[in-house]
């Protein structure tokens, strides 16, 4: 039985884990729709206040109505008792004391949707509040999630591909050799090309007997000649 219990509470503790493990994958998720949820509560509080100010509206026309109706009947009761007639002015006063009954009842309506009002205004205000904090915090959350998965992206793509990276950079050095060997032969093309054309204005000015003249046999001959005459 003792290792059934614990079977059991390993279950538990198991299931546990799990439920912390996909509250804490969608946290963000979660989080945003708590915020929806509070908008929507939000939304309906204040429709209910917007009854309760309606009826706190209402209690104080008629709270206004009955005053109206005393100080009404206090000037029929005075002007009975002018007339003498007692009888009539304790009939009004009767009525009088009946509607400020009423308006005492209508009163403690009239102030208690007047304090509730108040009440709800102010917490209706403090939950706006504190729904636009949370939205701003939602954001910050969103942006550091992706700064965070943009990061962990670049670092796991970058130790998976290290040898590909290694791999990329051996390719590189092997193109800008091939490119320097190309350039290289340019180079040694336009010098050979350059080197010819000298030769060949060379060939070009001895042929018209400018600068300096190749020594032969009967160059030599007709110089030792002219010594003599």
């Amino acid at each position: 039985m003792s290792i059934f219990k614990k079977i059991m509470t390993a279950i538990r503790g198991g299931a546990t884990e799990i439920g912390e493990g996909i509250v804490d994958a969608n946290a963000t998720r979660i989080f945003e729709q708590e915020i929806r949820d509070a908008e929507t509560h939000l939304t309906k509080a204040k429709r209910d206040l917007t009854a309760v100010m309606a009826q706190q509206m209402a209690a104080n026309r008629e709270v206004d109505r009955i005053k109206r109706d005393v100080s009404e009947h206090e000037g029929y009761a005075g002007q009975a008792l002018e007339q003498g007639n007692e009888t009539l002015a304790l009939q009004v006063a009767e009525k009088i004391a009946g509607l400020e009954n009423e308006l005492a009842t209508q009163q403690q309506a009239l102030d208690s949707f007047s304090s509730n009002a108040d009440r709800l205004k102010e917490l209706v205000k403090k939950s706006e509040r504190q729904v636009a904090e949370y939205k701003r915090q939602l954001s910050m959350v969103k942006t550091t999630e992706s700064v965070q998965k943009a990061t962990s992206a670049i670092t796991d793509n970058f130790a998976s591909s290290n040898s590909k990276l290694l791999n990329a950079k051996d390719s590189l050095e092997r193109i800008k050799a091939k490119q320097q060997k190309f350039d290289d032969q340019m180079k040694a093309a336009e010098t050979l090309e350059a080197e010819d054309s000298d030769v060949s204005l060379e060939a070009q000015l001895k042929a018209a007997g400018i600068g300096k003249q190749d020594n032969s046999a009967n160059s030599v001959l007709d110089r030792i000649k002219a010594q003599k005459k």
